[in-house]
């Protein structure tokens, strides 16, 4: 069985190990691993620091605001690692997207990570969404992309076992068009107060 680290246990790092909980071996990396045990044990994972879990990992997901994600890339062991970015980089008063069209956030990690297999997604998904019966989410798409062929098709795996569908948008260049969509999502949900009981889909209508 494939083993996945979270690193990060904010509302998505939580909602995601408990959607993956009994699906993938479970490693849980946080700053303080101790404060950490309960949640750990309720989901079936382990907890440990992050590089600790990063090497105990196959796929490594970054369940990190982007700026705390990009400090830590250039010094986890990430070589060869599926990594996956969630982030959307949100200015402080999130206002709109800090960085964008002529890069992207997981480029920037690509970036400080070169030898890591980055793959962008679920950034347009609100943690909210894992605390409802995957039934409910089974055709809300996580959007991927991702330079590396069989790195896009792992994360796949692993967004159709935490229940959602799959939308593949092509190269990590991808990203600069799937960010601004996380943004348009926090936008509709706080802007313009629609809830995070919300999602962007991508319909295919018969010819």
């Amino acid at each position: 069985m494939t083993t996945t680290a979270i690193l990060g246990l904010g509302n998505m790092g939580k909602g995601l190990a408990k959607r993956l909980a009994g699906k993938t071996e479970l490693v849980l990396g946080a700053s303080n691993p101790a404060a950490a045990t309960e949640f750990a044990a309720s989901v079936g994972a382990t907890v440990t620091d992050y590089k600790s879990a990063v090497l105990a990992a196959d796929i490594v997901v970054l369940a990190l605001p982007y700026g705390a994600a990009l400090e830590l890339a250039g010094k986890l062991p990430l070589n060869g690692k599926i990594v996956v970015d969630i982030s959307n980089p949100v200015k402080a008063d999130f206002s709109g997207l800090a960085i964008g069209h002529t890069t992207s956030a997981a480029e920037e990690l690509q970036a400080a990570a070169p030898s890591a297999k980055l793959v962008k997604g679920y950034n347009t998904i609100f943690a909210s969404l894992f605390d409802t019966p995957p039934s409910a989410t089974a055709n809300v798409p996580v959007f991927l992309a991702g330079n590396d062929a069989a790195a896009v098709d792992a994360v796949a795996e692993l967004v159709k076992a935490s229940g959602f569908a799959v939308e593949k948008v092509g190269g990590l260049d991808g990203a600069r068009l799937v960010e601004p969509v996380g943004m348009l999502n926090i936008r509709f949900g706080y802007g313009l107060g629609q809830g995070t009981a919300i999602a962007p889909t991508w319909l295919k209508l018969a010819a």
